[in-house]
C-alpha cells in the first residue's frame, strides 16, 4: 500500500510539476503573444538552439537561484521566510485527493489511480485551498511595506469572500451526484443520460415513433447538469486562486507587486510557483466535477472492457482502459488550461470594488438560487 502511494505521488510530481508547471510559463507567453500578435519568448538559447522558447523556464530557475535573497529592514524575519512555502505546499497536497484515473482489476490485483480516496474529498479540496491565504496575508505583513501590507488585505478578503461562493456553487452537484466523494463522482459521470427523457415523464411521449429520441444523449457530466454552477464554480475559484482577471492583491498598476513584492530570489520563485501551480490544479478540479474527470464521453469502462476483452484478455483491457483514461484526463487539464490563458489575456483586471460586488451582489443570490432550484428539480425527478 505504502508502495502504491509513493508511485501515485511521484506521478503527480513528475507530471503536474515536472511537465506542467515549467510549461505553463512558455504557455502564457507564447499563447499571450499569438493573441497580441506578437512573436513571443524566444532568445534563451543552448548552443544556439531556442526551440521555439522552451528553454525560457529554464533560464527562469537559473536566473532565480543566482539573485540574492534579501529581508528588508523592519521585516520579521521568520514569517517572512517561511510565508512562500505557505502559499505553495497547498496547491500541492490538494492534488491527493484528485483521481487521475480510475480503478482497474489486473487479476488478483486492484489499481486505484487517486492517492488518498477519501469520503469527505471536496471538503478537503476547500478546507485546504483555503490556507493558501495564511502566504499571502504573511508575506505582506511580514515585509513592513505598505504597499506589501495592502495587498495581502486585498488577498485575505477576496480569499475569504471567494471561498462562500465556491461552496455554495457546486451545493448543486452534490445533489445531482449524491455524493462528496470525487471518485464517485467520476465514476457517476462514466455514464449517458437521454436529453427528451423528460418528454416521456411529462407528456407519456412513448412507443415505436418516438424510440429514435432514445439516440440522442449526453455524458453525464457536471458541466451538463450544472451548467449554471460550473460558470460560477469557475468563476470563484479563479478569483480564491487570484487569476486574472482577478489579481487586484498583486496588481502591479496600482500596489507594484502587491503582496510579494519585497521578496527576490528563489523566495520570489515559490510564490511565482504556486501561482502557476495553481492552475493546472483549477484544470483538474474543474475537470474532475465538471468534465466527466478520467470518463470518455459515450464509451463507458464497461463498453472498453466488453469490446477488447474477450479478444485480448481482461488484464490487457484494464490496462488499455487506464491508459485511455488518463490521456482523457490530462487532455481535459490541458484544454482547461488554454481556457484560463484565454480568459487572463482577454479580460482586463477588475476594480476591487468590481471584485467584492461580483462576490457579494451576484454569485452569491444566484448560487443561492441555484440551490434551491435543483432541489425542487431532484425532488420532482425522484417523486
Amino acid at each position: 500500500m505504502i508502495v502504491g502511494v509513493a508511485i501515485k505521488m511521484l506521478f503527480i510530481v513528475l507530471v503536474i510539476m515536472g511537465l506542467f508547471l515549467p510549461l505553463i510559463t512558455w504557455v502564457e507567453r507564447k499563447q499571450a503573444a499569438v493573441m497580441q500578435d506578437r512573436i513571443g519568448a524566444n532568445r534563451a538559447d543552448l548552443l544556439g538552439v531556442t526551440a521555439m522558447g522552451l528553454l525560457h523556464p529554464a533560464a527562469d530557475v537559473v536566473k532565480l537561484l543566482s539573485k540574492e535573497d534579501m529581508v528588508p529592514s523592519g521585516a520579521n524575519r521568520f514569517i517572512h521566510q517561511i510565508a512562500p512555502m505557505v502559499a505553495l505546499v497547498p496547491a500541492i497536497i490538494t492534488l491527493a485527493v484528485i483521481p487521475f484515473g480510475g480503478v482497474y482489476q489486473f487479476g488478483d490485483a486492484t489499481v486505484s489511480l487517486v492517492v488518498a480516496d477519501i469520503d469527505w474529498g471536496m471538503l478537503y479540496i476547500l478546507a485546504v485551498g483555503s490556507l493558501a491565504t495564511y502566504g499571502a496575508v504573511m508575506a505582506g505583513w511580514a515585509s513592513n511595506n505598505n504597499w506589501g501590507l495592502l495587498g495581502s488585505i486585498r488577498a485575505s478578503a477576496q480569499m475569504i469572500s471567494y471561498e462562500v461562493t465556491m461552496g455554495l456553487s457546486i451545493v448543486g452537484l452534490f445533489m445531482c451526484y449524491g455524493t462528496l466523494r470525487l471518485t464517485e463522482m467520476a465514476v457517476a459521470q462514466d455514464s449517458t443520460f437521454r436529453v427528451f427523457g423528460f418528454l416521456e415523464h411529462i407528456f407519456g411521449l412513448s412507443g415505436p415513433w418516438f424510440a429514435w429520441l432514445d439516440w440522442i444523449t449526453l455524458p453525464a457530466w457536471g458541466i451538463f447538469l450544472q451548467p449554471l454552477g460550473f460558470i460560477l464554480f469557475l468563476t470563484c475559484i479563479m478569483a480564491e486562486n487570484k487569476r486574472p482577471p482577478f489579481d487586484a492583491p498583486e496588481g502591479e498598476s496600482e500596489l507594484v507587486a502587491g503582496y510579494h513584492m519585497e521578496y527576490s530570489a528563489m523566495r520570489f520563485g515559490l510564490f511565482y510557483t504556486a501561482e502557476f501551480l495553481e492552475v493546472p490544479v483549477i484544470g483538474a478540479i474543474v475537470a474532475t466535477l465538471f468534465l466527466g474527470g478520467w470518463s470518455i464521453p459515450w464509451l463507458s469502462t464497461a463498453d472498453i472492457v466488453g469490446a477488447v476483452g474477450g479478444a485480448f484478455g481482461q488484464g490487457f483491457a484494464s490496462g488499455l482502459c487506464m491508459i485511455l483514461h488518463v490521456g482523457s484526463f490530462l487532455l481535459k487539464v490541458v484544454l482547461m488550461i488554454w481556457f484560463q490563458m484565454a480568459l487572463r489575456w482577454t479580460l482586463p483586471r477588475f476594480r476591487y470594488d468590481q471584485v467584492m460586488d461580483l462576490c457579494w451582489k451576484m454569485i452569491l443570490p444566484i448560487s443561492i438560487a441555484n440551490i434551491f432550484i435543483t432541489g425542487a428539480l431532484v425532488l420532482w425527478l425522484d417523486g
